[in-house]
């Protein structure tokens, strides 16, 4: 018979010979760490199981993911280059220095086990480069404007606008328990995010979550967690602020992921420390007892709000008043805005479907193309599901550019009979199904010819689903 252990088996061998040619031998020590994790592809994701201790999950991640992390190093290290005009050792030494002695022992040993596993498999990178590539976000989004500043008189980037989410529970929801959908909106050179990690830590919580090959957290952010906790969140747009004295947000939500055993344990640890960076807005639920949560986390400024009955929404703008009015610049009237369009959408669905939300709802409202501005079905950046390479972009808002290629690149949910299982479901390229054709694009727009070796293409693909112990 062929069993599921023999096929993870025959996958982890099949990696092993392929990189043979390239990397040096295995220790026995290696060799028995390596079989407690294993990898397989569905549905356009990469499916990893790493387990153990903090080196030893690391250790299989960089292993066995070593392709994709390399990918995705070379893709960042461009996109950041292109973007400040700075090199990726500059950014190394400006950032390296007051991130790293932020991060906790146990991330610095599973980023440690990261760069023993790359160099097995002949790539090499270091503990150094992987926590700035962890901080990613928070270091292009929010250090980087605010360093811009001494560096040049005018304008700065604005804060990216990525995601659509929502959470609903009680009498909002068909069965009353939680329901929680999220779809990730980014540039589509960095839709790298295609990696379902199952996480089996010898000490902590046991975590299934979306991420990118070579980050220790998720980014995305989409997550569950044996204590029965689910969670996504919205990044704040138009939002400045950051304090390199703080704890980098990849540490706090690793750790509170890891470590929370309920919504205020969750939301106390990512308060601890909080450096501004990746400031968000995190709808969180507890599938066991029905609660749910929005915590919207500015620097100097949050509010926690939970309920047992209704729904909270996230399209980046922020909803806290303090944090709207002292930590943005954002016009929360202006619906040409993608962010206010897509709240406005949110409100509407919610509203129209109270009572009725669950998972078939949750995947269309995911893949809604309803443009609020001009009231009727109209794919592109102010729909939930966001295309804006189709999007003239008239009103001049993230991204800065008339057919930008960005949007949306997946779509993820998860109610409580799943989330007690420890499973979600989720579906890589845009929401809706669309796919997209980096070529064709590029033929189209070649303004943009400065992506060729960034911009991948993603074809259409099927909804599927993942659960811990595969």
């Amino acid at each position: 018979m062929f069993t599921r252990s023999r096929a993870c088996s025959l996958v982890v061998l099949w990696l092993a010979v392929s990189l043979a040619g390239a990397a040096p031998s295995l220790t026995s020590d290696q060799s028995a760490c390596l079989a407690k994790g294993h990898r397989f592809v569905r549905g356009g994701w990469i499916y990893l199981h790493c387990e153990g201790g903090p080196r030893e999950r690391g250790f299989q991640h960089g292993y066995l993911l070593a392709k994709e992390i390399a990918e995705n190093l070379r893709v960042t290290r461009q996109l950041w280059t292109y973007g400040s005009s700075m090199d990726w050792s500059w950014l190394l030494d400006k950032t390296a220095p007051f991130l790293e002695p932020k991060v906790d022992a146990e991330n610095l040993a599973e980023l440690d086990g990261l760069v023993e596993g790359l160099k097995a498999a002949g790539v090499e990178s270091s503990r150094r480069e992987l926590i700035v590539f962890n901080a990613w976000m928070e270091v292009d989004w929010y250090w980087w404007p605010k360093e811009l500043k001494t560096l040049k008189d005018g304008p700065v980037p604005a804060v990216k606008q990525s995601c659509s989410s929502f959470i609903a529970t009680g009498r909002a929801t068909s069965d009353g328990g939680v329901v929680l959908g999220h779809n990730t909106m980014i540039d589509y050179p960095e839709a790298y995010f295609n990696v379902v990690i199952d996480l089996q830590p010898a000490r902590g919580h046991r975590i299934l979550m979306q991420t990118a090959a070579g980050w220790i957290h998720s980014g995305t952010d989409f997550f569950v967690t044996d204590a029965g906790l689910v969670g996504s969140e919205t990044t704040i747009g138009n939002f400045d602020g950051y304090d390199e004295k703080g704890a980098p947000e990849f540490v706090r939500m690793r750790r509170a992921t890891q470590d929370a055993g309920s919504i205020d344990d969750w939301c106390a640890i990512m308060r601890r420390g909080n450096n501004g960076g990746y400031a968000n807005a995190w709808l969180v639920g507890d599938v066991n007892s029905g609660e749910i949560a929005r915590l919207e986390l500015g620097l100097r400024h949050d509010r926690l709000e939970k309920s047992r009955d209704g729904y909270f929404l996230g399209s980046n703008i922020a909803e806290d008043p303090k944090v709207l009015r002292l930590e943005t610049d954002a016009n929360e009237n202006d619906v040409r805005l993608s962010s206010i369009a897509r709240r406005v959408r949110w409100k509407q669905l919610a509203g129209q479907s109270t009572g009725k939300i669950d998972l078939k709802l949750a995947k269309r409202f995911e893949a809604d193309h309803f443009d609020a501005f001009f009231n009727h079905n109209r794919a592109g950046g102010r729909s939930l599901c966001g295309h804006f390479e189709l999007d003239d972009q008239s009103w001049g808002a993230w991204p800065g550019a008339p057919f930008f290629p960005a949007g949306t690149i997946d779509a993820k949910v998860v109610d409580a009979a799943m989330a007690r299982h420890m499973s979600f479901a989720a579906r890589w390229g845009a929401a809706c199904g669309k796919a997209f054709d980096a070529p064709k694009f590029l033929a189209a727009h070649p303004q943009f010819d400065w992506m060729k070796d960034l911009l991948k293409s993603r074809p259409s693909q099927p909804w599927v689903e993942f659960r811990s112990g595969e």
